[in-house]
């Protein structure tokens, strides 16, 4: 897995929007358009062609393979990172969802957005035959682009509604299934290479914002010293622990506020001591006060 190193005064904006019930995209260049964080108001598909990519979305890393697919709901804060020595070719959906789930009422509700919220796991891996259905659907509906004659677009909106259906499927087997053995399944966020000791760092980070996360604290909970744990902590994850902890409890605070907790309330449960610190720290990675996440 490629490092991440975060670049000094990224931040998370608004971006993109959605005029239409859905905009797909097909991509394929070696560079991609995502390097910052950021959100949306609606909810987001990416259809990992090839490519090497990862994306971060919230807390977690999630590493795509060709063929996976990843759910990002709409607000949940996420960055794309990309190995630009490859060619990165995907397809990504832009939904409105109350539209969708309007226009598949005979087919059932659009929950796959929900699942990944709330499972807190946003890929997909779908097995080879469930693959290929999705493949198949997205050539009907890139052939359905080129027809002009009357009633193409409602066409199209046919296949694309053919294609959510399928998704819904796997996100839905995988749900009911318990990831038994042969079933479609939420992939497991990955982290290749990194020793055991920071991968559980990152976990007890995540988990208790509102603990003493100094670098001597989370050093001694590894029965390390305070260098051998830099060191370690920056190789495994491309950033220092302190950066990572600051990036952490403000997408904790972010997430709570979303939720409907007060940006005061957010700031002190994930380790925020100085609410003008916080309000700083929240514009600069954001680009917005925290009372305009809401």
């Amino acid at each position: 897995m490629r490092k991440v190193r975060e670049k000094p005064g990224n931040r998370a904006k608004r971006e993109g929007y959605l005029q239409e019930n859905y905009r797909y995209f097909h991509l394929n260049d070696r560079e991609g358009t995502e390097s910052d964080f950021h959100f949306h108001e609606f909810d987001k598909v990416v259809l990992l062609r090839s490519g090497q990519v990862e994306y971060i979305v919230e807390q977690v890393t999630y590493t795509l393979t060709p063929g996976s697919i990843l759910l990002v709901p709409h607000h949940a804060i996420h960055r794309a990172i990309i190995d630009q020595t490859v060619p990165y070719d995907r397809i990504i959906l832009y939904l409105d969802r109350q539209y969708l789930d309007r226009s598949m009422v005979m087919a059932g509700r659009l929950e796959c957005f929900d699942r990944a919220d709330v499972h807190g796991n946003c890929l997909l891996v779908p097995d080879e035959k469930h693959r290929r259905e999705i493949e198949d659907t997205l050539k009907e509906y890139e052939e359905a682009l080129a027809d002009t004659e009357p009633g193409a677009q409602a066409i199209r909106d046919a296949v694309m509604i053919k294609l959510l259906i399928r998704i819904e499927r796997v996100s839905g087997m995988s749900d009911r299934a318990g990831r038994a053995e042969g079933a479609l399944r939420l992939a497991e966020p990955v982290r290749h290479g990194m020793d055991p000791g920071i991968a559980e760092t990152m976990t007890y980070i995540n988990e208790n914002l509102g603990a003493d996360l100094t670098v001597d604290a989370l050093a001694d909970r590894l029965c390390l010293s305070r260098y051998h744990f830099m060191r370690l902590f920056r190789a495994g994850t491309g950033v220092t622990a302190h950066a990572y902890v600051r990036q952490a409890r403000l997408l904790g605070a972010a997430r709570m506020i979303r939720g409907g907790a007060s940006s005061a309330r957010a700031a002190a449960d994930c380790g925020f001591g100085d609410y003008s610190s916080f309000s700083r720290a929240f514009r600069d990675i954001f680009g917005i006060r925290p009372s305009e996440l809401k």
